[in-house]
């Protein structure tokens, strides 16, 4: 029998992409699956495709820029399964633009979905995980942007920059408390998934932004041609990180060809140097 048979996993951003392959592979190991998305009719897509039966299947539409939504989401899960062993904070959006041509509306979009949802997902599920007893296990999504800083994404590297630094922080203290509760950070480079378009959901409080055109035209292609080269997919993801659940391991980085990139801007860090651009 799987470790992960019978306990409960909550997936934010699920309706698609690695949320989706993760909930996938969640319900492949027999357990229960809390689905949650901003995306209504792509949440109950991903509940047919799924097919469990109601005993083993949740879904809840969430914007989890509010922290509001993140508890009722919480609440909904903790009502139906009585438990969560498992809490993957990973939805994300993603935007190509110079940093001088991100608007306000931009920052606050990005910076809400990427960062802020991971900071509720915490501070709503934690405690309760703590309260239950036993082992659990936290996943935030960040991306490789959270380790280098590639030009055209400034929100998004900010945004997943601090995932990365937020993860570290919590799995620490979690050590220092000898809490049973153990914390993964995914870190995924280039990978062929909506991500791309992630317009579609954007809300229109905060729609305000501006044309793709000139040098930010350049970015978008760029971006766009890298995420439709990656080689590893959202599968690839899931088994990754389930892998590393079961080995107790906080980084997951599956492009390990972007090693030498980030052992590069550690270099510069140490030697003072101005960056370079990632090759």
């Amino acid at each position: 029998m799987s470790i992960f048979s019978v306990k409960a996993a909550v997936i934010t951003g699920a309706a698609s992409g690695i949320g989706l392959a993760l909930a996938r592979h969640a319900a492949a190991q027999g357990m229960k699956v809390v689905l949650a998305d901003i995306d209504e009719p792509a949440l109950l897509a991903a509940t047919e495709q799924l097919n469990l039966p109601a005993d083993r299947m949740l879904a809840v539409r969430t914007d989890v820029r509010h922290a509001a939504e993140i508890k009722a989401l919480a609440d909904a899960a903790y009502d139906r399964f009585n438990g969560v062993h498992l809490l993957f904070n990973n939805a994300g959006v993603a935007l190509a633009r110079t940093t001088w041509e991100h608007t306000v509306a931009d920052w606050e979009w990005i910076l809400q979905v990427n960062l802020w949802s991971v900071v509720h997902g915490i501070s709503e599920f934690l405690p309760r995980m703590q309260a239950q007893g036993g082992p659990a296990h936290i996943v935030n999504t960040a991306s490789v942007a959270g380790l280098v800083s590639n030009p055209g994404m400034a929100a998004y590297n900010v945004s997943k920059h601090g995932v990365v630094t937020l993860s570290e922080t919590l799995s620490l203290e979690l050590q220092m408390t000898q809490s049973p509760i153990g914390v993964s950070l995914l870190c995924p480079a280039w990978v062929p998934t909506g991500i791309g378009n992630s317009e579609r959901n954007r809300p229109s409080d905060l729609a305000q932004t501006r044309p793709i055109e000139g040098f930010t035209a350049q970015l978008n292609r760029r971006i766009g041609k890298a995420i439709a080269s990656g080689q590893l997919t959202a599968d690839d993801m899931a088994v990754e990180t389930f892998n590393a659940i079961a080995e107790k391991r906080f980084y997951v980085i599956p492009h390990n060809y972007m090693f030498p990139v980030i052992e590069t801007r550690m270099q510069e860090i140490l030697s003072q140097q101005t960056p370079t651009l990632p090759k």
